[in-house]
């Protein structure tokens, strides 16, 4: 026992694995996405930034509590059943192929700004097909590979926006940040949603960081610490990264970037070290994407393992990957980036973010209102160790966090909203078809097999 402790996590190790999970490259476009709106977004940071800790303290609890295995799957299927199990897993799946296709759009931004290229929508397409393909085929091969290379390239995006945050104030200037500050003169309610969506999806992955309970010390303590702990550090890295930027380089010459921080680099240190920031950049977003996409694959097979999916996506390769599955992935994503390219590389980065938030945003709702479900199942509640005015707390909390994504998903656009809800929709369709040889099985109950634990909680 005392070994097994030793090498157990303590609160500032998961902290800062929660950090590194959010930041990744959702980041990287937000400040040229953010300057098309004004600075007057820094408010939707701080709503976001809030939501997001309500999340987080949701999740953390959840994770704490739940004997389920399976993510928010797993958390759903304590209020929802196995319908609400299926529907988390599906959309959070759908949610990631979106998102994807999103990381692999900022890419090509950083790449196409290094060589110096310009490019219509059509051809901003294909080269993003281009890198989703090519950041898919390694993992055919080797999941260690996927996660090291991971681990390594996702340094090339927090060190820069470190350095934003550290160094850039010896260049801001006042007068430029006033200027964006609301070039369109929206009302105060008219431009908090506009930016709603981008800050929300800079924070998705904050889930994550309650599936490493098991490898933290003294978790019931540790978890929500790190979780809001980490939530904090993250939206404090975003303000300050994206109020910096803003009072750096004039908000037209900003929002018409697809580079923003080799941009502000270049404007710094010159144009080598901008060119600098674009390649590493870039190369971290390919490393995220690489990493993303096996997870997407494996998301995919666990849904067709427990029959919540179609079973093609549950084959595996003597090497254990889902290749079958994974081609499929990245044949969706091309034919919706044929479907949703726009002359404006912006607008279509813009629409790919808010579809996927709405769609992402669902199990955050199910989790939230399972979360008083999955207390009251506990030992420690049925013990009489949970007081009444704790768990009281911990759903007003989720109450909270459960208005914040409605909002968040109101704020996301009317075409978002109906895209989201068709391709939700859809998903009952799958679950009433593949589902009725299963009716009769047992709740999924945390497992012994670490293994499979591990692929579905990613």
């Amino acid at each position: 026992m005392a070994g097994s402790q030793k090498h157990k996590m303590g609160a500032l190790q998961l902290t800062i694995i929660t950090v590194v999970n959010m930041i990744g490259s959702g980041i990287i476009m937000l400040p040229s996405q953010m300057a098309g709106v004004g600075n007057i977004t820094i408010f939707s940071w701080i709503l976001t930034s809030v939501g997001a800790m309500a999340l987080a303290y949701g999740f953390a609890k959840c994770g704490r509590y739940s004997k389920n295995i399976g993510g928010m799957g797993g958390y759903a299927q304590y209020s929802f059943g196995r319908s609400g199990n299926m529907l988390a897993n599906y959309t959070y799946a759908i949610a990631i192929v979106i998102a994807n296709v999103g990381v692999a759009i900022s890419a090509v931004g950083y790449f196409c700004n290094f060589f110096d290229i310009e490019l219509g929508g059509i051809a901003t397409a294909l080269w993003t097909m281009l890198f989703i393909w090519l950041t898919t085929l390694p993992n055919f091969w080797s999941s260690k590979i996927t996660g090291r290379i991971g681990s390594v390239t996702v340094w090339g995006v927090i060190i820069p926006v470190i350095g934003i945050i550290i160094l850039g104030w010896f260049w801001f200037k006042t007068d430029i940040y006033v200027a964006g500050w609301n070039p369109h003169h929206l009302g105060f309610f008219d431009a908090l949603p506009q930016a709603l969506a981008l800050t929300m999806w800079a924070f998705l992955g904050l889930e994550s960081a309650s599936a490493n309970s098991d490898a933290v010390e003294n978790p019931e303590k540790a978890v929500p610490i790190a979780v809001l702990a980490g939530t904090l550090f993250t939206a404090v890295i975003y303000i300050l990264s994206t109020a910096v930027i803003g009072g750096i380089i004039p908000y037209q010459e900003l929002a018409a970037s697809s580079a923003p921080f080799g941009l502000v680099y270049s404007h710094m240190f010159g144009g080598v070290t901008g060119k600098i920031i674009e390649l590493l950049m870039c190369i971290a977003c390919l490393g995220s994407l690489l990493t993303w996409q096996f997870t997407t694959g494996q998301v995919f097979k666990s849904c067709a393992d427990v029959g919540y999916f179609y079973k093609i996506f549950g084959k595996i390769t003597k090497r254990g990957a889902p290749v079958i599955g994974m081609i499929i992935i990245c044949i969706v994503q091309s034919l919706f980036l044929m479907m949703s390219i726009t002359p404006s590389f912006s607008h279509e980065f813009n629409v790919i973010v808010d579809f996927s938030v709405v769609i992402d945003l669902i199990p955050y709702i199910l989790s939230m209102s399972a979360c008083s479900t999955i207390i009251k199942s506990s030992d420690e509640f049925k013990q009489g160790k949970l007081s009444h005015s704790k768990l009281v707390t911990i759903g007003m909390v989720c109450f909270l966090a459960n208005a914040y994504t409605f909002y968040a998903i109101y704020s996301s656009g009317s075409q978002a909203v109906v895209y989201g809800s068709l391709v939700t929709f859809a998903g009952w369709v799958i679950f009433g078809r593949y589902t009725s040889a299963q009716q009769n099985k047992p709740v999924i109950e945390q497992s012994n097999n670490d293994e499979q634990k591990e692929v579905l909680q990613s």
